[in-house]
């Protein structure tokens, strides 16, 4: 068993897909739809699903939806280790209540957001995780800057580790030298591929899984990307990269959430819509994403 292979020792190894929710067309959430794209995704190469993330729309659901999605997705994977939900909100109290859920539920681990109600300093970035962490789950960090405004470097990284917050760190912020710096000052500390248009440069420095959004429309050519990478045989990933970059690098922009939706639709699964306040996406947006989509489907990715 190689270290970039999913283990129930360390189940936020390998491809963990953070999954989009299907909504029915009154925007209830459609938990039959969910379970069976779980399944899809499992039995289609991936190694286990993140719900209630950013790309799960967790900010539009009702507390009884959100807990439902954890749930659906424990029953679904065959595998609760398979699961690591998202526990993000505004408070470390609640945070805590619901990693407290995900474990009840018997998911693996959990994926948590510093704070992000305001600019939190480094003191208050590790109380919030040390509250957390007494769930008894374990953390995956998310370093998303871009869009929560506190960044988790690889030294506040290190400290988290050293306290015993956190096991990984789901790096977003596209500066894939960190990967070495990281590496350096916590080398037990497991980094995860956050956005799918660094995927092959941060799997080159060292990452041992990838939380992931295109594999919702592509899981066999994402895995076959994904694993070519982290085992270094770049004559296998470099063309595979370079043929879905165009599509890869949606996962990074503010439209993320509806871009994967609609490249489910274009592939033949059903993305369908999202909660306000996202709109469905137009003109030269909506036209970007359907092209390197479609380009995907042409060149015979699925």
């Amino acid at each position: 068993m190689t270290a970039t292979t999913w283990n129930t020792d360390r189940p936020w190894r390998g491809i963990m897909v953070a999954t989009t929710l299907p909504f029915r067309d009154d925007l209830s959430v459609d938990h039959d739809a969910y379970a069976e794209h779980v399944a899809w995704l499992i039995a289609n190469g991936c190694d286990g699903v993140v719900p209630n993330g950013s790309l799960g729309e967790y900010q539009t659901l009702t507390d009884a939806e959100r807990a439902q999605v954890v749930r659906t997705a424990v029953a679904a994977a065959g595998d609760g280790a398979r699961v690591m939900p998202g526990v993000a909100a505004y408070g470390s109290a609640e945070s805590r209540r619901w990693a407290e859920q995900a474990a009840e539920a018997g998911a693996g681990s959990v994926l948590l957001l510093p704070p992000n109600a305001y600019r939190a300093e480094p003191a208050a970035v590790r109380a919030h995780y040390s509250e957390v962490a007494k769930a008894g789950v374990p953390i995956v960090a998310y370093n998303n800057p871009i869009d929560t405004k506190v960044d988790l470097t690889p030294d506040l990284l290190a400290r988290l580790h050293r306290d015993g917050s956190i096991v990984a760190v789901k790096e977003f912020s596209g500066d894939v030298r960190r990967a070495y710096e990281i590496g350096e000052l916590a080398p037990e500390l497991d980094l995860l591929i956050g956005a799918d248009d660094v995927l092959l440069e941060l799997a080159v420095a060292g990452a041992v899984g990838w939380i992931a959004g295109y594999p919702n429309a592509f899981p066999t050519s994402c895995a076959e990307l994904y694993h070519a990478a982290v085992a270094g045989d770049l004559a296998t990933a470099v063309p595979l990269y370079k043929s879905l970059h165009s599509l890869l690098r949606w996962d990074s922009k503010t439209e993320f959430v509806q871009s994967i939706k609609l490249s489910m639709d274009i592939a033949g699964r059903r993305g369908g819509p999202t909660r306000a306040p996202r709109h469905p996406l137009t003109g030269a947006i909506e036209a970007g994403v359907r092209t390197a989509t479609e380009k995907a489907v042409a060149d015979g990715h699925r």
